[in-house]
């Protein structure tokens, strides 16, 4: 069966993009991968080579049209991508008189299920419809989480959101994980990083930190993974076990 892994948090630059980026690379050397950008600032698409302001069909056509297939550029680094652009923040707008308006990229996927066998979807940093609908169409939410304090307190109203749409709309949603970020040796991050191993591993897995490294932007400067653009990079180990992880869910 498919895994379709929503990358979630309603907290800005936690590596959320990074993430499911990379994670995504380190899949596809295994299998077959679709990356679904749902972010109005479209910083997937950016990151993956694609020009988000030239682009005419993005995954908003078919939030709006149910009878368009959802636009796919093919093998970029190995994967497959959805993107997005700024014309998709007018969506929740539009879609506010639409019944079952959450389910549309559950809809939106379906016909594609059996191409991939995981499907990554980078949610917005907010609790809005378009993050509902990633994690509608979810089987599983993989959570990064900065190691800071207000990060860290952030993740109570996060847990409930994903509680509630367990509760009314995906009762199958389970938490892939939990992936500490941007970790820096300092006192701060330390507590932190601990607190959040304490607090969250009864949820789900906690996995290792991944440092905050400028390698990470280089990369994306060059619209590479961190393992093309720096095959040697530190970071690279923690992200395959992460990949690791997804596989045995």
């Amino acid at each position: 069966m498919t895994k379709i892994i929503a990358i979630f948090n309603q907290a800005g630059g936690v590596m959320k993009t990074s993430l499911t980026m990379n994670l995504g690379y380190h899949l596809s050397r295994k299998h077959k991968v679709l990356l679904v950008d749902t972010d109005p600032q479209a910083s997937l698409t950016t990151f993956m080579g694609l020009e988000p302001h030239e682009l005419e069909e993005i995954v908003a056509d078919s939030l709006l049209t149910p009878e368009t297939k959802l636009p796919i550029h093919h093998n970029l680094h190995g994967m497959d991508l959805a993107p997005a652009n700024i014309t998709l923040s007018a969506v929740e707008l539009q879609l506010s008189a639409v019944m079952a308006r959450e389910l549309r990229l559950k809809q939106a996927l379906e016909p594609i299920l059996n191409n991939y066998d995981f499907i990554l979807i980078d949610c917005p940093p907010s609790l809005g419809i378009l993050s509902i609908l990633g994690l509608c169409a979810a089987t599983h939410v993989l959570v990064p989480v900065q190691t800071h304090y207000k990060a860290f307190k952030g993740t109570e109203l996060l847990l409930d959101s994903i509680k509630q749409v367990k509760k009314h709309i995906n009762p199958k949603l389970a938490i892939a994980g939990f992936v500490p970020t941007l970790y820096v040796n300092a006192n701060q991050d330390k507590v932190i990083l601990e607190a959040l191993e304490q607090q969250l591993s009864p949820l789900a897995k906690v996995y290792p930190k991944i440092p905050r490294a400028t390698a990470f932007a280089d990369a994306v400067m060059n619209s590479q993974p961190l393992a093309v653009y720096d095959p040697k990079h530190p970071a690279i180990a923690v992200l395959k076990k992460i990949a690791l992880g997804m596989e045995k869910l």
